[in-house]
C-alpha cells in the first residue's frame, strides 16, 4: 500500500505539487494573520487561542479522515510529532502578543531554515553551494531585523518565536517519513491536545481565560483552514523536497505575512522590514536558481 502511494506521488504532475507548495505557504502566512488579529486586541488569550486552534484542527482532520475514501480511518502520527506541534503552536501564540505579523513570521521561518538545513546536513543531504549561499543571504535578513535599534522587536517575544521555529522545523522534517499525510497530521493534532490542555489548566490557576466570539472565530479559522488543511498539504509536499529546499521555500512566508499585515492589520511597514524582506527574497531566488527543487520520491 505504501509503495502504491509513493508511485502515485511520483507520477503526479509537477504543477500540482508546485500549486500545493504555494497553498502551504499561504496557509502558513494566514496563521500569522489570524493569530495577530485575535491577540492584538485581547479578544482571546494565548492559551485559549492555542487550545481552540489545535482542537478545531483535530476535529476537522478527524472528520476529513472519516470521509476520505479508500484509506484507513485510524489516525497515524506519533507522540513526538504531537509534542513538537504543541510547542510550536503554544510559543507561536505567546510571541504574537507583541510581534507584528511580518516580523514574527520572519523570525519563525529563519529558525525553521536553520533547523531543516541542520537536519539535512546531519542526514547526509548534499548541501549545494548555491543553496547554502542563498540560505546565508536569506538568514542575514534576520540579522538586519533583530539588530539593536528603535524598530527592533522585543527580546522575549523574539525568543519565543525562535523556539517555535525550531519546533516547527523539527515537525517539518518528521514529515519526510510520512506515508499518509492525512492520517499522520490527524494523529499529531490529536496527540497535541493533552499537552495544551495541561498548560491551559496550569494557566487557569494564575489568570482567568479570555474568550470572545471574535477571538474564537479567528482561532477556529486558524485551526481548520490555515493549520488543519495547510499542514496536511505540507506533509504531502515536504517528502518530495530536499530539506534545504523546503526550508528556503518557507522563507517566502514572512514576505506574504508582512504584506498582509500592512494591508489587513494596518501594521507599519518600516524601512528595516523592507530591507530584511528584500534580502530574504534575494536569498530564496539565489537558492532556487539551481537544480529543480521538486524531487519525486
Amino acid at each position: 500500500m505504501h509503495n502504491n502511494n509513493n508511485s502515485q506521488d511520483a507520477n503526479s504532475p509537477q504543477w500540482l505539487w508546485l500549486t500545493a507548495t504555494l497553498f502551504s505557504m499561504v496557509a502558513f502566512a494566514a496563521n500569522s494573520i489570524f493569530c495577530r488579529l485575535a491577540l492584538r486586541s485581547g479578544d482571546i488569550d494565548p492559551q485559549s487561542f492555542t487550545t481552540t486552534r489545535l482542537l478545531s484542527g483535530a476535529l476537522f482532520l478527524s472528520l476529513l479522515l472519516l470521509l476520505k475514501p479508500g484509506s484507513s480511518k485510524k489516525p497515524g502520527g506519533n507522540w513526538r510529532g504531537g509534542f513538537y506541534l504543541f510547542v510550536y503552536a503554544y510559543l507561536f501564540s505567546l510571541a504574537y502578543i507583541q510581534l507584528d505579523a511580518g516580523v514574527g513570521a520572519l523570525i519563525l521561518f529563519a529558525a525553521v531554515q536553520l533547523t531543516m538545513f541542520g537536519w539535512g546536513w546531519k542526514n547526509g543531504e548534499k548541501l549545494r553551494a548555491r543553496v547554502l549561499l542563498g540560505m546565508l543571504v536569506a538568514f542575514s535578513g534576520l540579522i538586519v531585523l533583530l539588530a539593536p535599534g528603535g524598530n527592533a522587536p522585543g527580546a522575549i517575544s523574539s525568543f519565543f518565536m525562535l523556539a517555535a521555529g525550531f519546533a516547527w522545523g523539527t515537525y517539518s522534517v518528521m514529515g519526510k517519513r510520512s506515508v499518509d499525510a492525512a492520517r499522520d497530521t490527524t494523529g499529531n493534532f490529536l496527540r497535541s491536545l493533552p499537552f495544551v490542555v495541561a498548560v491551559t489548566a496550569v494557566s487557569l490557576l494564575q489568570t482567568p481565560l479570555v474568550i470572545t466570539p471574535t477571538g474564537l472565530l479567528y482561532a477556529v479559522a486558524s485551526g481548520v483552514l490555515a493549520s488543519g488543511a495547510g499542514y496536511v498539504v505540507w506533509y504531502a509536499v515536504v517528502k518530495r523536497l530536499a530539506a534545504q529546499t523546503a526550508a528556503t521555500l518557507q522563507l517566502s512566508v514572512p514576505v506574504l505575512a508582512s504584506a498582509a499585515g500592512v494591508m489587513l492589520l494596518n501594521e507599519p511597514l518600516s524601512l528595516r522590514m523592507v530591507v530584511a524582506s528584500l534580502i530574504v527574497l534575494g536569498g530564496i531566488a539565489l537558492a532556487l536558481l539551481g537544480p529543480k527543487p521538486i524531487q519525486a520520491v
